[in-house]
């Protein structure tokens, strides 16, 4: 549906340039290539894209996603009308591109972080109507898709909590209402904000904290708490994740991190598509 809404949004009542400029029974070759290195992500998207332009579209892959790249590599090559290539070639470099970059940005993030134990995770700060496709290109990636929306997951953020305190519920009445949840194996996380929060979300019997926000002392000690406790509590650190400090956030023994750039953030990968016409 999103391919169709994309193809619908750009073409509108017709291109009329290429319909303008091109003969109808004008062939052509054209051919998806990479201008910087990085990780595809796309591919299946943008062949989808020709083939709803026009039917008789060849597409072939050169590559798989998830699969490096770097400049000068070929991606993908189409065959058929020129004219359906032009008209479809912006769309499908829009998704190829954004997805790419996406994938890109997600494993240096994985990479900066190898050895160390810790997972990255993306958020829900996704474009409105790709987040299906997002978060598969941060598999792509190689980094953990957090939930996928408000419904498959049980993250107590902090305005839940503000208000919760003002009727009187602390950490454990509000992990108490999550139970049933937990019980089916359901993910529940609850965010604190400073080790005092901390300390309460574990007696309150907390599996899953989100440390929002926390200075790399601050998180070390919050894992120094979880230990001494005795229990098995992951720990996810979240907000103001950079390539710069995402080593040192890994290095302080959070189990994941949180990445809202990822999705949010991440430059497009920059991919062309150059036309070889037919005589």
């Amino acid at each position: 549906m999103q391919i169709l809404f994309a193809l619908e949004e750009d073409i509108g009542r017709g291109d009329i340039t290429t319909t303008g400029l091109i003969p109808a029974d004008l062939r052509a070759d054209a051919t998806l290539l990479a201008k910087q290195r990085g990780v595809v992500c796309g591919v299946d998207v943008a062949r989808e894209v020709f083939r709803t332009a026009d039917a008789n579209l060849v597409f072939e892959d050169a590559l798989k996603d998830g699969e490096a790249v770097s400049p000068g590599t070929e991606v993908a090559r189409i065959s058929g009308a020129a004219r359906s290539i032009l008209t479809a070639e912006r769309t499908a470099l829009n998704f190829i591109q954004r997805l790419s970059g996406i994938a890109t940005l997600t494993r240096q993030f994985v990479d900066a972080v190898e050895g160390t134990g810790a997972v990255i995770c993306d958020t829900r700060k996704t474009t409105p109507g790709l987040r299906a496709m997002e978060k598969y290109a941060v598999a792509c990636g190689g980094a953990a898709n957090h939930r996928m929306g408000l419904y498959d997951g049980v993250l107590v953020k902090d305005n839940h909590i503000e208000v919760c305190r003002k009727k009187g519920m602390g950490f454990r009445e509000i992990l108490e209402k999550f139970d049933c949840f937990a019980k089916k194996g359901m993910m529940v996380e609850i965010e604190a904000c400073t080790l005092d929060d901390v300390r309460e979300c574990i007696n309150a019997g907390a599996t899953m904290i989100l440390l929002d926000n926390m200075s790399v002392e601050e998180m070390s000690k919050a894992i120094e708490m979880g230990r001494a406790s005795g229990r098995a509590v992951v720990f996810e650190a979240s907000g103001n994740v950079t390539l710069e400090r995402v080593r040192e956030i890994a290095l302080t023994g959070v189990q994941r991190i949180s990445v809202g750039a990822l999705t949010h953030s991440a430059p497009v990968l920059d991919i062309s598509l150059e036309m070889i016409m037919h005589g």
